[in-house]
């Protein structure tokens, strides 16, 4: 794992965290940036899985 992979991870999960907090206390506000800080964290890990792929395949 590269750190592009961890750190997509951990905004992911923050991100989830953050939505379903604001569903439950009804803020749609963060819900969305709970959304968006997951899909960030999605495509970095993403990103960083593509790094990964490059570097084993030399």
């Amino acid at each position: 794992m590269n750190k592009d992979q961890i750190k997509g991870q951990a905004k992911q999960a923050k991100g989830e965290v953050k939505e379903l907090a604001g569903k439950l206390v009804g803020d749609k506000a963060m819900e969305t940036k709970g959304v968006i800080q997951k899909t960030a964290g999605k495509i970095q890990t993403g990103y960083g899985n593509a790094k990964d792929k490059i570097k084993k395949g030399r």
